[in-house]
């Protein structure tokens, strides 16, 4: 069995931040990763500044959620979270804070109608639908992606995707907000983010590759939480390399290491 194990260090204003900031990157619920508080942060000297709280997360190796799953079968036990189950259409689990979306209608509708409202205040005519995101790990959030088609949108990808990247925060913040809850959200333009995750995928195994060979980290470029998960995910089962996250957004940026 592999037992290498991903992890993220994550620095935000408050321990709570910083482990929700976390979750995110990885797309994963709490209950699938191990926390340690690395530094629960506080004001600067004679109360001047603050400093920020740091924490790791690391996900929980297959012997991990084994041994959750035996101490559920034991009765006394009371503490305990629920183990998360494989979601399909027919039978959905609720777990903690965080349960999956599939099968809500709701969910979609307000995710297209955020981002049909937004571009219309920018004066941009699109088609906008909404849909979720097919995923084969059964311990992440489900995704909603929202898909916007029109002529010549490029202008709304902008350098680097800053533009869509900042269409997307505003979007999830109005719809997390409406919702209640958070919602993994990807908001797309003309395919770009399926054409960006292949790019990315091929780009985490090549430089994992040259981390094996030469023996030496390989520091990729910055990128948006929704990006840098895509590498660690690619990597994930790998067993000559592991990922962490290091900086600071927007300059945050995924390390592969050689084992």
């Amino acid at each position: 069995m592999n037992d290498k194990r991903t992890n993220l260090e994550v620095i935000a204003p408050s321990v709570e931040e910083a482990i929700e900031k976390g979750l995110d990157d990885l797309g994963l619920p709490r209950q699938s990763v191990d926390i340690e508080i690395l530094d629960e942060g506080g004001k600067g000297l004679f109360g001047l500044g603050n400093r920020q709280a740091r924490v790791r997360l690391t996900i929980k190796s297959e012997t991990d959620e084994l041994e959750m799953e035996s101490d559920l079968s034991d009765p006394g036990s009371q503490d305990v979270i629920p183990a998360m189950e494989q979601v399909t259409e027919e039978h959905e689990e609720e777990f903690d804070e965080e349960p999956p979306f599939i099968g809500d209608d709701y969910v979609l509708d307000v995710a297209r109608d955020v981002v049909s409202e937004l571009l219309e205040k920018m004066k941009v005519r699109a088609d906008v639908t909404a849909e979720y995101v097919p995923t084969s790990d059964a311990r992440s959030r489900v995704p909603v992606r929202v898909n916007v088609q029109g002529d010549d949108l490029s202008y709304l990808i902008g350098r680097q995707a800053e533009t869509l990247n900042a269409l997307q925060y505003i979007s999830s913040l109005i719809i997390n907000k409406e919702i209640g809850r958070s919602v993994p959200l990807i908001v797309d333009v003309e395919g770009y983010r399926i054409r960006r995750e292949n790019q990315l995928r091929q780009l985490a195994r090549q430089m994992a590759d040259q981390a094996v060979s030469t023996g030496r980290r390989q520091v990729l470029e910055p990128m948006p939480a929704n990006e840098r998960r895509i590498v660690h995910i690619e990597l994930r089962d790998n067993p000559g390399v592991e990922t962490e996250s290091i900086g600071e957004d927007p300059r945050r940026k995924v390390t592969i290491i050689p084992q």
